[in-house]
């Protein structure tokens, strides 16, 4: 079984594979001071509600954007589960894609995990947006050969609530929900409408604005936790899958175990 961790800005989230399932997944506020000891603890204790044990994996990959937080989670899966784990992002990993930036190395590892699961997944001769509910809100470009061309990044929705709330004294901290009006009738409301369909109106505009740069009809995937409740409000969105940077992950260590063999 496999391992696969993402360490974003947010959330740590951990999954264990059996071949293509999932056996189980578990989400933890990212802190980059905890210590793999700590890791362990809390995880060994969920993985055996679903009846694994550390013994069952016998591989680990890691995507962080943390860099504080990779050196403990190295370490979990070296002396807890007994793997060095595949480190994305490092020289020696090959994604099985091309990536067409100035600055390759300065690309989060998580908008390339992304990429990869998106074209080996979804990929159907077309070239794609692939838009990340996280931390940010990124629209990343994945050509007809798998290859990443580039995005976009907005700030995120919490992001957005939380400067929202934090810039008006008056302002409240509101829920993120699709309201009942476009025009609302009071403060919570009106924000509530702001939010989500300034949101709605920021997808469905650079969708059609990064197809019209790049000159063809593409396929759009949406992934995050958010990406359901904004995904029923516009037909810009084709796919969502909220678990596609752990695909991605699987995918990156099929093809690694592949090329040490």
């Amino acid at each position: 079984m496999l391992l696969a961790i993402d360490s974003g800005n947010t959330n740590f989230v951990f999954a264990v594979f059996d071949g293509d399932e999932i056996r189980g997944s578990w989400r933890a506020a990212t802190d980059p001071h905890r210590t793999a000891d700590e890791h362990s603890v809390w995880l060994s204790q969920l993985m055996a509600l679903k009846g694994l044990k550390p013994a069952d994996i016998d591989g680990a990959i890691i995507s962080s954007v943390v860099p504080d937080a990779l050196y403990p989670l190295a370490s979990l899966c070296t002396y807890f589960f007994g793997h060095d784990p595949l480190i994305v992002g490092q020289p020696e990993v090959e994604l099985g894609i091309e990536v067409h930036m100035d600055r390759p190395e300065a690309v989060g590892a998580d908008r390339l995990v992304n990429a990869v699961a998106a074209h080996r997944i979804y990929g159907d001769g077309r070239a794609m947006i692939v838009i990340d509910f996280g931390t940010a809100t990124s629209f990343d470009v994945v050509g007809e050969d798998g290859s990443y061309q580039g995005g976009v990044l907005a700030p995120g929705v919490n992001l957005s609530v939380e400067a929202f709330a934090m810039a008006a004294a008056k302002l409240p901290r509101v829920r993120i929900r699709k309201p009942e009006r476009v025009i609302g009738k009071d403060t919570e409301p009106a924000m509530q409408s702001g939010i989500y369909w300034g949101y709605i109106g920021l997808i469905e505009g650079l969708a059609v604005r990064i197809q019209e740069e790049y000159g063809a009809a593409m396929k759009v995937i949406a992934t995050g936790g958010l990406a359901p409740l904004f995904a029923r409000s516009t037909r810009v969105i084709d796919e969502v899958d909220d678990e596609l940077t752990l695909r991605g992950l699987r995918e990156i260590y099929r093809l690694n175990s592949k090329t040490r063999e």
